[in-house]
């Protein structure tokens, strides 16, 4: 159950950023983060404990049919090397001092027992959506049921701010599905190039999700648009969201697969965009339409289209940076300066 934001504060935290030393705005996003994270907290005087990043791996059916530019073996790859430490987000999280979880939430590779992944594993990948149901419904909640338990199981007590990545060949177009499914806008606006494919290969990627939306039919619960086209990583993720605003734990959502997560919670509860920032615009083709579908706005735009959640890492110094102004930042009446 997530509560409502409270907004008792509202008027209090936004006369503290107001009489700041500068003119009314002139932080621009900052400010509106520092007010966010103020009435997260419920606090004048909040704080950035402990961040977290979890980030989610699944495989996809659908990526046999031919919508990415890798194969699908790179999925399990990749998990390695985040457990080696050598991928974008073991930098940024280590620059950052961001504490950093691997999840295998249905990867088509048998890792075994390797020291600092989460075994979750919901499948050996998922079903091609071509030929039918990504998953059972059943199986859609208990993959939003694992990202919770995730979250209660994983991430310190202390926590105040937290992000989700994934890794997944083939998710893209999922998330364009999910997509194009909660905003009814037509495909080829939610269809972007993913992992970097060409111009024939994206006509022939809009042509197979065209078909699977031919398919599926008409969509709208949730569980059965995660069942349908979605993954195993992306319901985690989803129920990661869910448990985190629950715990009133600040989330930071990345780029296009972690949206499409995110919007799946907000249709299982609507609260839990009160406790939502967005990283970044992603170069994914749908995310900004999507981002601003759900409300959001990105905190920053570098052409990003990595996943990872590195989005998340480069924007939690930003998120520190708008905490620490309101904190720390003298006031007009504080410092004798005019503010007339």
């Amino acid at each position: 159950m997530i509560t409502p934001i409270d907004q008792s504060l509202a008027e209090e935290l936004q006369h503290k950023i107001d009489f700041k030393t500068k003119p009314t705005g002139a932080l621009g996003q900052l400010e509106k983060v520092a007010l966010q994270i103020g009435l997260i907290q419920n606090t004048l005087s909040p704080n950035i404990e402990e961040p977290h990043l979890i980030v989610f791996a699944g495989d996809h059916g659908l990526a046999k049919e031919g919508v990415s530019a890798y194969p699908q073996e790179v999925t399990h790859q990749m998990v390695l090397n985040f457990l080696g430490g050598g991928a974008a987000i073991n930098v940024f999280c280590r620059q950052h001092g961001i504490e950093l979880k691997v999840v295998d939430a249905g990867v088509n590779h048998d890792f075994g027992a390797i020291p600092g992944l989460i075994d979750a594993k919901l499948g050996y990948g998922t079903n091609s959506t071509l030929a039918g149901q990504a998953m059972s419904v059943d199986k859609a909640k208990e993959a939003i049921q694992r990202g919770k338990e995730i979250v209660k199981k994983q991430v310190d007590p202390d926590c105040s701010l937290i992000g989700f990545g994934e890794m997944g060949i083939g998710n893209t177009s999922s998330s364009a599905l999910i997509m194009h499914y909660i905003t009814k806008l037509d495909v080829p606006t939610c269809v972007g190039k993913g992992t970097g494919v060409n111009k024939e290969q994206l006509a022939k990627k809009i042509e197979i999700l065209e078909a699977v939306v031919a398919k599926h039919g008409h969509l709208e619960d949730p569980y059965k648009i995660l069942a349908g086209v979605g993954g195993f990583e992306i319901g985690q993720m989803a129920g990661a969201f869910l448990e985190a605003a629950s715990q009133k734990i600040a989330v930071v959502v990345d780029g296009f697969i972690a949206t499409a997560a995110y919007a799946i919670a907000t249709l299982i509860d609507e609260n839990v965009k009160g406790y939502a920032l967005f990283a970044h615009q992603s170069d994914e083709k749908g995310h900004l339409d999507f981002v601003k579908f759900l409300g959001g706005e990105p905190m920053l735009n570098l052409g990003l289209r990595l996943g990872e959640g590195t989005g998340v890492a480069l924007a939690f110094p930003l998120i520190r940076s708008a905490v620490n102004f309101l904190n720390e930042m003298a006031s007009f009446e504080d410092a004798n300066v005019s503010n007339k």
